[in-house]
């Protein structure tokens, strides 16, 4: 089974496969994905990352307040969608 993480509070410039090799540092990351304004084109700050259910609160632990260009990230759990 696997567990999508949030990652909150990414530099503007960050994309998906940057997101992902830095999470790589904790372990295996199955997926990556920044999420981008769809007119600008510019990245919105945060995305998700993709980790097995037994690796994920590794990743927290590890990502969570890691600073990446002068920002601490922001990690948990990600929440379902509604709607």
């Amino acid at each position: 089974m696997t567990k999508t993480l949030y990652v909150g509070n990414l530099p503007w410039k960050i994309r998906s496969e940057q997101l992902q090799e830095i999470a790589s540092e904790f372990g295996e990351v199955l997926g990556a994905r920044v999420i981008i304004e769809r007119d600008s084109g510019r990245s919105k700050g945060y995305g998700f990352i993709e980790v097995r259910d037994e690796d994920a609160e590794k990743f927290v632990a590890g990502l969570n307040g890691k600073k990446v260009e002068g920002r601490e990230l922001v990690v948990s759990e990600a929440r379902e969608r509604n709607g």
